[in-house]
Formats: structure tokens, C-alpha cells, sequence
């Protein structure tokens, strides 16, 4: 074997891809130092003696941690750099290393969070108010101006609340003469995703125009915003309206099952889930197609175990093994069930799944390996999906991203964050490097743990190592920002991602939005408001709730009863909390008629009467006297168990189960006996 030495090694290769047409500009530089410095050490490594590898790794791992790029091939491969700057005046090296001392936040005079670089140039163009996907409009001739301009006039009827969803709607819609196209329609609903009143009207107006002709996207589109708010018979009249219609089955897929199976099991509803899954295995090409219908039994059973409902599914796949003796289930539906149990925490039903699978000589794969460490993980067993790691290595399946994902997430979550580091650094040299979601949980961990020093110091590696924040990495600061209250350095970060050109999604409008309404803040959360909806994410049922609460708070009470409007003409039920809020403020106000109107429109609207903190079955009254005694005989409790000297005697007295509380009384009175004998 031949013995390389580093500095001609990392020389000849920095020169050859130098002068080979590479262009290292300042915003890539980073990313191209990394990537070639690590692809470079990866081949000296495979290539030198083992012991020399065994510890220049050791030293390069140890001292990337510490110092920045040390250790003695990248310091050549510096050298090699610093001769090819004389031939490319462009290069500059980086002035700041990931882990030096100096932080953004101790800087003088700098910004809390460093402002991230643009986006590539084809996302760097802010979107319009009123915008469309670009990919929708198959059309060449259709002039973009034109269909912009649509938008804006359609976009404006929809959201004018003095036009109620119905003929009002229509007739205004009409009154515009414009022509319904499916990239029009499309865009519309993905501006106002969260009015599923005015869309559905919108719709059913187009589908009487001549010559329109919906597309499967589009009416995926509008099932899934009806089917989001719960407005499901609509949405099977369009199903069962497009069955019948003549060219109505070709816009109606397994991906439109797969929404209303999704939403069903959301909304917590899985008997109607495997009825609309049994529907369109007997109404559709699915039945003539195993793959198709084993893809919707997959998701079928994805979306039943994602939504807690584990043991439903586990039950419908049984009863499917036993209807069909000759069906073998596949890997996916396996990594199902087993990831189900995980995230409802039943671990032991998790291992039986797993042992089933080694029984019958099941093959797992790199997701079944992923899953059982993250489920590990989230149980708190971060030694046992390490260990994980190990036996999948010895089967010959080489951990990926989503094994090493996340130990390193709940190793942040723990607040080892120096094992965390270090996993990440094993990450790197080992496989592929890693990826934002890695970062992301380190940002995580450091933003919950408090110290947002070291999650700015996450992003600052992210950002060197060529990869793009998304708008996931910022949410973690808005959540650190929520959690204390700093309403400055919110929206000094919400400024610089709009600068520079990055899109924050509803999550971060709605963190901001918490923020500004927890210290009542109106004019600003107006703002805020005004430019969500601009950016094309419309109001849904949490952002409207801490609106209507902040208005309350501040006695606006005609605007409050204004939003309540507006939502039930969007289709938005308010909260049953809100609607109290409210009642009692206008009886403090003592305006009866505003009280009486909003009585109305809750009585219009289907809403449950379940206030939080109470007991189920309970208006208030008697289940307060519920907690109350059952406080009292827990203190009750508590004060006996502290003069008990045996604690086995207690166990002893463990009672039956079917009556708990006559049991406990039984426990206090004899160790009160015990108690007085002594």
C-alpha cells in the first residue's frame, strides 16, 4: 500500500480542482473549504498507514472541536490555498472560526442574530401579496400580468366581510367577468388556505362557468381545506358529484383518499378513516392494482399510528393477516406499527413488534434501525439506541442521517450538549455530512436550555458549511423569544429574515403573534397580522384566538366581536373559551345587544361547551367539590405515609382496583390505627 504524504496529497488535489473551473466566491467559500477538505481527508485516510490514521483522526476531531480547522492536513491544505490566491484574487479565507470565543451576541453594537445569507438567486425574488406558482401555469400564452391582476380582484372578493359565502359571493364573483383557470384557482387556495367557506363557494362557482375543467391538483386543493376544518360532507358531495360527472374520475386519485384518510385520523375519527379506505379500494383503480391499494393501506395505517390511534391500526393490520393467511405484510407497514408504539410511548409493545419481526426472519432496513432509535430517544434511552448503532453496523447496514438525527436531538434535549457536538463531529467523518435538520436540533436544545450564545454559534457553523436555514432554525429562536417575553430582539430577527429574502411560515407568524399579544402589543400584532396575510398565509383558528383574547384584555370589544364575525364566515369555529371571554366582558360592560349578537352567531356554529381545567361531566360546581376532597385525602395521605416506618406494610394494604377511593380511605385509617398503637 502506498504511502501518501499530505502536503503533495492536498497540494495536487487543491490545484487540479483550482484550475479546473471551480469558482470559490466569498458566499461559497465556506461550503466548497468543507466539502473538499473533508473529501480530501476521507481519501488520505482510506489510502495511510493505520496507525497514523487511527491518531491524526483523533487529533483533526479533537481539535476542529476546540480550535477551529486545525491539525496538520488542513493546515497544508491552507498552504495549497494560500498559492492558488495568487492566481484567484477572489478567494478570501474566513475570518471566524465555529467555535471560537468570540460570539454574535457579545459583539458590540451587532444585532442579536447575524442575518442570514440569501437564498440561491432563483428564491431570492420576494413573492407578491397575491402571488401564484409559477409551475401551475402550463400555459405559455397566458400573460402573467394578466393572471396577477385575477388574483388581486378575486382575493379581494373572497376576503371583503361584508360578502357572505353563498349568492352574495357568487354574484359579486360573477360581476367580475373573469375567466376560472385551474393555476388561478390554485393559487387562490393556497393564499386562503384558512377559509374554507369562501373557497368552497369560489370553487363550485367556477365549476358552473363554461369550459372550465378542474385539475387533480386543484380539487385535491379544495378537499383538503374542507377537509381540514371538518366540513367533510362537502367535501364527499364534490367526491361523490365527480364519480358520477362525465371526466369526473380522472381528477380523483389515491392522493385524494389519502387526505381524507389523514384528516380523519387528525380530527380523531378512524372508523370513518377505514371506511373512506375501504371506499376507494372498491371504487377505484385500486382494486384492480395491488400496489395502489397496498400504498393507501400504508398510509392508511401511517396516519391512524401518527395520530395516536396505534392500536386501532394494530387491530385492523391483524385482522388483515388473518382474512388473508397468504398476505405478507412488507418492511414499511412493520416500521408503521413499531414507530406507532414508539410515539405512543408503549415501549413494550414496541419490542414485542420488533421481536416478531426477528421471528419471522423480517429484514430490517435502515428506517427500521432509525426508528427503533429515535423511539429510544424519545423514551428518554439514549445508551440503548447508541447501542442500536452498533448491531445495525454489524448486520452490515451503515448508519445514515436518520439514525444519527435523533441521538444528536435528544442528546441537545438533554442538555449534553458536548456529547452532542461530538456526535455530530463522528457524523461528519463517518457518513455524509450532516444535514439542516441536525443543526436544527442542536439550535433546539440550545434555545431550551437558555443559552442562546451557543444556538447562535449552531448557526453561524450552519450558515460556513454552505447549508440554507429554514424558516424551522428561527422558529427556535421566536420560541425563546416567546418564552421570555423579548419583543425587540423578535422582531429585529423578523426583520432581517424578511431582508434577506426568506419567507417565515405560519408557525413563525404565529409565534410572533404570541409574543406581541403577551405583552399587548396591538399596533404591532396589527402589523404583524396585516403582512401574514400579505405573505400569503391567511388567519387560522390560534392566531384569530390571541387576537379576539388581546382585544378582550384591552377592551375593544366591537372589534372582538368583528374577528368573531369574520370567522364564522370564514368557516372558523371559535373556541368555547373564547366565546366565554367574551360573554363575561360585555356583561361587564354591560352591553346587552353585543352580548345578545354574539350569543347568536355561537348558537349558530357547532362548538363543544368543554372549558379547560374542568372534569369531564362537570359544569364547574360539582366537580370543583371533586378536586377538592380528592386534594384533601392526598395531603390526608401524604401526612400519614410520612410517620410510617415500614413502608412494605403498605403494600400490603394495596386493595382492589374497582373502587380507588374507598380503597385509599381503608389505607389512611389503618395506618392512622398503626399510627395512635405506637
Amino acid at each position: 500500500m502506498p504511502v501518501y504524504q499530505p502536503k503533495n496529497f492536498f497540494f495536487q488535489f487543491a490545484v487540479v480542482q483550482a484550475t479546473s473551473g471551480i469558482q470559490l466566491q466569498r458566499g461559497h467559500f465556506g461550503q466548497t473549504f468543507e466539502r473538499l477538505a473533508f473529501r480530501f481527508w476521507r481519501e488520505l485516510l482510506h489510502h495511510w498507514r493505520p496507525a497514523r490514521r487511527a491518531r491524526y483522526r483523533g487529533t483533526f476531531a479533537h481539535r476542529r472541536c476546540d480550535d477551529g480547522y486545525a491539525g496538520e492536513p488542513v493546515m497544508c491544505f491552507i498552504s495549497a490555498l494560500r498559492y492558488i490566491r495568487n492566481l484567484t484574487p477572489i478567494l478570501k479565507l474566513p475570518t471566524h472560526r465555529p467555535f471560537s470565543n468570540q460570539s454574535w451576541l457579545s459583539a458590540g453594537g451587532n444585532s442579536l442574530i447575524k442575518s442570514p445569507p440569501p437564498p440561491p438567486e432563483a428564491s431570492v425574488r420576494l413573492p407578491l401579496p397575491l402571488s401564484f406558482p409559477t409551475s401551475t401555469n402550463t400555459n405559455p400564452n397566458v400573460n402573467s400580468n394578466i393572471l396577477e391582476s385575477d388574483i388581486a380582484t378575486i382575493c379581494s372578493i373572497v376576503t371583503n366581510r361584508s360578502l357572505q359565502p353563498g349568492p352574495d359571493l357568487e354574484n359579486a364573483l360573477n360581476q367580475t367577468r373573469i375567466e376560472p383557470r385551474p393555476c388561478l384557482l390554485q393559487a387562490i387556495f393556497d393564499h386562503l388556505d384558512s377559509s374554507p367557506k369562501p373557497l368552497y363557494t369560489l370553487y363550485l362557482w367556477a365549476a358552473k362557468q363554461p369550459g372550465f375543467q378542474s385539475s387533480a391538483p386543484v380539487f385535491n386543493s379544495i378537499i383538503n381545506i374542507l377537509s381540514k376544518a371538518r366540513e367533510f360532507d362537502s367535501a364527499w358531495s364534490l367526491i361523490l358529484n365527480s364519480l358520477v360527472a362525465e371526466g369526473g374520475p380522472t381528477i380523483i386519485s389515491i392522493d385524494t383518499f389519502a387526505i381524507l384518510i389523514r384528516r380523519y385520523a387528525r380530527a380523531g375519527m378512524p372508523l370513518p378513516a377505514i371506511r373512506t379506505f375501504k371506499f376507494a379500494s372498491s371504487n377505484l383503480d385500486a382494486s384492480r392494482n395491488s400496489d395502489l391499494e397496498l400504498s393507501l393501506f400504508e398510509i392508511l395505517l401511517d396516519s391512524l399510528c401518527k395520530e395516536g390511534h396505534v392500536r386501532v391500526a394494530s387491530e385492523y393490520f391483524d385482522m388483515k393477516q388473518e382474512l388473508d393467511p397468504c398476505w405478507v405484510p412488507s418492511i414499511r407497514i412493520y416500521n408503521i406499527v413499531l414507530n406507532g408504539w414508539f410515539r405512543s410511548r408503549k415501549i413494550k409493545r414496541a419490542e414485542r413488534v420488533w421481536a416478531k419481526m426477528r421471528n419471522e426472519n423480517v429484514s430490517p432496513t435502515v428506517v427500521t434501525y432509525g426508528t427503533l432509535v429515535e423511539g429510544y430517544c424519545r423514551m428518554k434511552r439514549v445508551e440503548r439506541a447508541m447501542e442500536l448503532v452498533g448491531e445495525m453496523r454489524s448486520e452490515g447496514i451503515e448508519p445514515n442521517a436518520i439514525v444519527y438525527n435523533p441521538i444528536i436531538d435528544a442528546l441537545g434535549e438533554a442538555g449534553r450538549f458536548k456529547e452532542a457536538l461530538g456526535m455530530l463531529e463522528r457524523f461528519s467523518v463517518s457518513v455524509t455530512d450532516p444535514t439542516v435538520s441536525t443543526y436544527n436540533s442542536l439550535v433546539k436544545g440550545f434555545c431550551k436550555a437558555g443559552d442562546l450564545a451557543g444556538a447562535s454559534k449552531i448557526l453561524k457553523m450552519l450558515i460556513s458549511r454552505g447549508l440554507l436555514p429554514t424558516p424551522t432554525t428561527y422558529n427556535y429562536f421566536f420560541r425563546y423569544f416567546s418564552k421570555f417575553g423579548k419583543i425587540e430582539e423578535g422582531m429585529d430577527l423578523y426583520t432581517k429574515m424578511i431582508e434577506s429574502g426568506f419567507n417565515p411560515d405560519r408557525l413563525t407568524y404565529h409565534l410572533m403573534m404570541k409574543i406581541l399579544c403577551k405583552q399587548e402589543r396591538l399596533d404591532l400584532a396589527v402589523r404583524v397580522g396585516k403582512e401574514m396575510r400579505e405573505r400569503g398565509c391567511d388567519f387560522d383558528l390560534a392566531t384569530s384566538t390571541m387576537l379576539v383574547h388581546l382585544l378582550c384584555k384591552m377592551h375593544r370589544l366591537k372589534e372582538a366581536i368583528t374577528e368573531i364575525e369574520d370567522m364564522k364566515r370564514r368557516g372558523i369555529v371559535p373556541q368555547y373559551l373564547t366565546f366565554q371571554k367574551l360573554k363575561n366582558e360585555l356583561k361587564k360592560c354591560k352591553t346587552n345587544e353585543m352580548a345578545r349578537k354574539l350569543c347568536e352567531i355561537m348558537a349558530s356554529l357547532p362548538h363543544s361547551k368543554n372549558l379547560p381545567n374542568t372534569f369531564r361531566g362537570g359544569d364547574g360546581s360539582g366537580s370543583r367539590e371533586i378536586k377538592t376532597s380528592i386534594l384533601r385525602k392526598a395531603e390526608a395521605m401524604s401526612n400519614m405515609l410520612k410517620s410510617c416506618n415500614d413502608p412494605r406494610e403498605l403494600v400490603k394494604r394495596r386493595g382492589p382496583s374497582e373502587n380507588a377511593v374507598s380503597s385509599a380511605n381503608h389505607l389512611i385509617e389503618e395506618i392512622k390505627r398503626r399510627v395512635d398503637g405506637t
